[in-house]
């Protein structure tokens, strides 16, 4: 796995650590722990599949769906990130 470089350099956790865990975590079929280690990784993947969804069928509303799902994952990464020095 790759080392978090501002982890080793300034010894705190960025927004991202814990997303490369989450994810091998989702490949062994371990949904909770994935969620436990990372709980933006399923807005994350939301947001990943329907933009890959629209780009292949787009239709009226697919904005605003994109805008609320990037709003969410990015509310869920900050929130998690936060609660980390708590």
């Amino acid at each position: 796995m790759l080392p978090c470089f501002t982890k080793q350099l300034l010894g705190v956790d960025c927004p991202g650590c814990g997303l490369q865990r989450s994810l091998l975590f989702l490949i062994k079929g371990e949904f909770i722990s994935a969620f436990l280690m990372y709980p933006a990784i399923y807005p994350m993947l939301l947001l990943f599949g329907f933009l890959g969804l629209i780009k292949l069928y787009p239709f009226k509303h697919s904005n605003t769906i994109t805008i609320t799902l990037m709003v969410s994952t990015v509310g869920f990464i900050l929130t998690n990130y936060i609660l980390k020095f708590i």
